[in-house]
This record gives structure tokens, C-alpha cells and sequence, in this order.
């Protein structure tokens, strides 16, 4: 089964973009940056999503980041699937943090549960079948609206959106061009997806 085991975020300045993904979410070896500074404008067409266990741990990595810099795209609220946020690192790249808790039902923590890539794509049922052709393994579907992937515990998660309702969850135009701006490592052969996301060999990023 082919895996995600980190996401490069190439950005214009690496030490103050390690210092905010630092000081913001305490992320492990699965995120990493590089510095690159590709033209991108508008929409990168995908998001980055911290599931935690709790609404406390919400409020806690969304006011770390807010701290460290972010800029909010959608306040903390609690909604029909649960509880979270959606800001924008000082590098551009956008992050969601959520839980499908609406009460704490413990001491708050600062604890990860997931981290999930969440790609926006031209048409969800193609890119599926392209990605499952490659060697991954789908967990669970919602026909042409969303597909999530199976992953190792440690490995990073996938999951496909249409592009526009990816760009709606994050509360963001949906327009954009130019580089992705994001490197997937994974445990296969490098490869480039249809639409345009870089898939490089684990260790090589």
C-alpha cells in the first residue's frame, strides 16, 4: 500500500517558517519546509487539516498559531460535524483545525491526533482511480463529492475534495495559478498526479 510519510512546504524563508509551524502546532517529522519561492497566486488548491480529540485543543493550537502569526480564515464555531477553525501560515499555506467533539471530555492537551492532506481536484472519481492504479487504498467515498485513503498511523493522511468545495471549507476564493506550492513525500516511485501535485520518494524531499 503506498503511503504518505511527510508534506515539503516550500516557502521563501525555511527558519521562520520552522519557527511558526514550531511555535504554533509542535509538528513532528512528517511536515518539513525547503526554500523555494515558485510563482503561485490565489488558491494552492489544497489545505492542511490537524484532527484532535477535543474543542480545548481547537482553541489551543488556533490561538498558537493566531500568535505565531496566522491569519484567520474562518473562526473557531461549533457546526453539525463538530468544532473548528481554519487559518492561513505566514507562508501561505492553510490550515484547518478540527474535531468532531463539541464538548471536552478530558484535560486539555495539545495533542495531534492526524494530519491530513485534503487535495483539490478537477474531478474526484478520476483522480481516485488514478491514485488506486498507483497503490493506494481507499477507506471511504462519497461518489464524486469525497475520498479518503487508507494510511499507516504515523503516516500522513489523504483525502480528495472537488477543488471549489475545498476552497469553500477553507473560506477562500477558489481561483489560482502557478505552483502548488507543496511536495507529498511518500514510499513509491515519484510521480506527478493530474493535477499537477509532485509526489517525491521519501528522503529525497
Amino acid at each position: 500500500m503506498t503511503s504518505i510519510t511527510s508534506a515539503t512546504l516550500e516557502v521563501a524563508d525555511p527558519v521562520a517558517a520552522e519557527d511558526f509551524y514550531h511555535s504554533a502546532f509542535g509538528l513532528d517529522g512528517r511536515l518539513r519546509v525547503r526554500a523555494s519561492d515558485p510563482p503561485a497566486d490565489g488558491f494552492r488548491g489544497y489545505t492542511l487539516s490537524l484532527v484532535v480529540s477535543q474543542p480545548s485543543t481547537v482553541d489551543s493550537l488556533v490561538g498558537s498559531a493566531l500568535d505565531a502569526g496566522a491569519t484567520p480564515l474562518k473562526p473557531v464555531a461549533k457546526s453539525f460535524w463538530g468544532y473548528g477553525g481554519v487559518v492561513r501560515a505566514p507562508d501561505g499555506a492553510i490550515w484547518k483545525v478540527a474535531t468532531s467533539a463539541k464538548k471536552d471530555t478530558g484535560p486539555a492537551t495539545r495533542a495531534i491526533d492526524d494530519l491530513v492532506l485534503l487535495l483539490g481536484v478537477a474531478d474526484v472519481k478520476a483522480s481516485k482511480r488514478w491514485y488506486v492504479e498507483r497503490g493506494l487504498v481507499v477507506k471511504r467515498g462519497f461518489g464524486s463529492r469525497y475520498v479518503e485513503f487508507e494510511a499507516l498511523p504515523t503516516a500522513v493522511k489523504l483525502a480528495l475534495y472537488g477543488r471549489d468545495a475545498l476552497a469553500k471549507d477553507a473560506g477562500v476564493s477558489p481561483e489560482g495559478s502557478g505552483s502548488h506550492r507543496i511536495a507529498i513525500g511518500c514510499d513509491a516511485a515519484p510521480f506527478t498526479d493530474r493535477d499537477g501535485f509532485v509526489w517525491e520518494t521519501a528522503g529525497l524531499s
